[in-house]
């Protein structure tokens, strides 16, 4: 058991339970189970190492003029993500046909209001783990960097950066980055660019106008890319 793990995500859904009151409150001690906890423990926690800017059991308006309760929220850096987690039985023959329109419809509408959506499975979250986070990882990468201030998710992407770039025979391009975290070009460079300027990487190489390769700057400590 990872009791770093437990102990930060007792403390995040303390704080949560404390500052909320109703019926969010009481989801969070009653209906924030297994699927919950097993993804923030075997997801988002390995992925970005805390749980700033993470919300369970959020509260958005519905289109219907009532409420409703999104599993996961991230509203950090005008970024409002919303994360489900569905279990096979929502998706089969259970369900109503008006309830599968109702959530179609009440996705669309979090879409029209500026939420971006991501779900899994929770097959996937117990299966196949690693996945998920690099898609949330991806996710981050594309929606966040660039931006002023630097996030957890940023850093966690430098730490990627850094521990692939331990593992290569050669020095580290603007390509093996695009590959690593399905970003476009333009923002492999600028990620790369902010760790050559906090010395995390060094440019490599002959050229002087353009730098083509990096490599690990060996005064900073090897704890930076080693995922704890």
């Amino acid at each position: 058991m990872d009791m770093t793990f437990e102990v930060n995500y007792g403390h995040w859904l303390d704080t949560q339970i404390k500052n909320y009151k109703g019926e969010r409150k009481r989801r969070l001690i009653e209906g924030h189970g297994h699927a919950e906890k097993l993804f923030t423990e075997k997801i988002w926690y390995p992925a970005f190492h805390d749980f700033d800017g993470l919300h369970a059991e959020y509260e958005v308006a519905d289109f219907r003029d009532g409420s409703r309760f999104l599993d996961f929220a991230y509203l950090k850096d005008g970024l409002q993500l919303a994360i489900e987690i569905d279990g096979y039985r929502t998706h089969s023959a259970e369900i109503s046909r008006w309830q599968f329109s109702d959530s179609l419809m009440r996705q669309n509408h979090l879409i029209v209001d500026g939420w971006k959506i991501i779900r899994f499975s929770y097959d996937d979250i117990k299966e196949k783990p690693r996945m998920c986070q690099q898609l949330l990882q991806q996710f981050m990468g594309k929606s966040l960097l660039g931006r002023k201030k630097v996030s957890s998710a940023e850093i966690f992407l430098q730490r990627e950066v850094l521990k692939h770039a331990s593992s290569l025979q050669y020095h580290i391009r603007p390509s093996d980055v695009i590959d690593l975290l399905k970003i476009k070009k333009r923002d492999a460079q600028k990620l790369l660019h902010s760790m050559v300027t906090k010395q995390l990487l060094l440019p490599a190489g002959k050229g002087t106008q353009r730098i083509r390769c990096y490599k690990i700057n060996p005064e900073q400590p090897s704890s930076l890319f080693v995922q704890q």
